[in-house]
């Protein structure tokens, strides 16, 4: 398995290879870019079903979080953690000790966090070993997928009324794809405001809970990109928008919480040819990310979520620059963030 050469790599600074094997670890630590400032990034559980599919993503969301940070205006670089194992069976208090050790030898250039597959009480077991951890249950901002939904419609909102020129949602049909913690709490919130949502999770439980709290009407997952919606959120994994997909959807707008909704670049132009408006993953779904910053000395949720009122501005910001320069959004954003994290 290649780091240098692998297609994924982007001068990463270091990518570290971590295991316990008597707390039975094993994961990577990609470092992207540290110019703002230590990186930070996520600690994401996953069954890969290769070693190398693990290094992709790790390189992927790393580099993601430079972009993010950088987006968001925040003092920090891009880093990801990936642990190889599945969440549901391979948890122990001793992985994650063992993860926060390696964290701790980093020296504070490397924070993390919760992601797809670990917990709060996770980060818990991380910080008794670590001091360089957000999110944690115990005296952290707890679970941040409120804060990154929020961020989400915010985002959303600002690219409805851009592309459909409206300000409020209701009767807006929105087809969410993935129902975990941030696609719910994003689904509570197009609700609220009276839009009416479809959606597909492969956890039967969760499509349950969307239905009966807030009306969501089950889609087979193969079906979710057919649906005739004004906006489609890729709220699961990335890659969403593919060769296979992007001439699918019937949506004027893709706006939602993952990360790495482009399998590649080019399905950004192709949105674009299209004539759909794509708010860029990592400009609008860095609500927990800001919302983490302001765990020290003392969280304060109000003030937390109000620094995430910026995102709908910065979102505004990446359309124009993008029509200013008759680019695709995702290109305009990625210019924007790279002005700021190699000035």
């Amino acid at each position: 398995m290649s780091v240098f050469s692998a297609p994924d790599f982007d001068a990463h600074e270091q990518v570290l290879f971590c295991t316990d094997a008597g707390a039975g670890l094993t994961a990577i630590i990609a470092i992207h870019n540290t110019r703002l400032g230590p990186a930070v990034g996520g600690t994401r559980m996953w069954p890969y079903e290769t070693e190398a599919a693990a290094l992709t993503d790790v390189l992927r969301l790393s580099r993601g979080m430079t972009y993010k940070s950088a987006m968001a205006g925040l003092p920090y670089g891009g880093g990801k953690i990936v642990v190889l194992g599945d969440s549901r069976t391979d948890k122990t208090p001793a992985l994650f000790q063992a993860l926060g050790r390696h964290i701790e030898r980093l020296g504070g250039g490397f924070y993390t966090g919760e992601d797809v597959g670990t917990s709060p009480e996770d980060m818990d077991e991380i910080a008794r070993e670590t001091a360089c951890v957000f999110g944690c249950a115990t005296g952290g901002s707890g679970d941040p997928s409120p804060a990154t939904a929020y961020g989400v419609y915010l985002g959303l909102k600002a690219a409805v009324e851009r592309r459909l020129g409206r300000r409020d949602l209701e009767g807006l049909r929105v087809a969410i794809q993935g129902l975990g913690h941030v696609g719910f709490n994003l689904g509570k919130r197009l609700a609220a405001d009276g839009a009416v949502l479809v959606g597909c999770d492969i956890d039967p439980a969760a499509l349950a809970r969307a239905r009966d709290e807030f009306g969501l009407v089950a889609v087979d997952p193969a079906d979710i990109f057919d649906q005739e919606v004004d906006v489609f959120a890729p709220c699961a994994l990335g890659g969403a928008i593919n060769d296979d997909t992007v001439n699918r959807l019937r949506a004027t707008v893709v706006a939602g919480a993952a990360n790495n909704q482009l399998a590649e670049a080019r399905h950004g132009a192709a949105l674009a040819a299209r004539g759909i408006l794509y708010a860029p993953d990592y400009v609008i779904n860095a609500g927990g990310l800001i919302n983490i910053t302001f765990e020290k000395p003392a969280y304060d949720r109000d003030v937390a979520f109000a620094a995430i009122e910026t995102l709908y501005d910065t979102t505004i910001e990446v359309f124009d620059y993008a029509e200013r320069n008759g680019i695709p959004t995702h290109e305009a954003a990625d210019r924007i963030a790279e002005a700021r994290f190699r000035a």
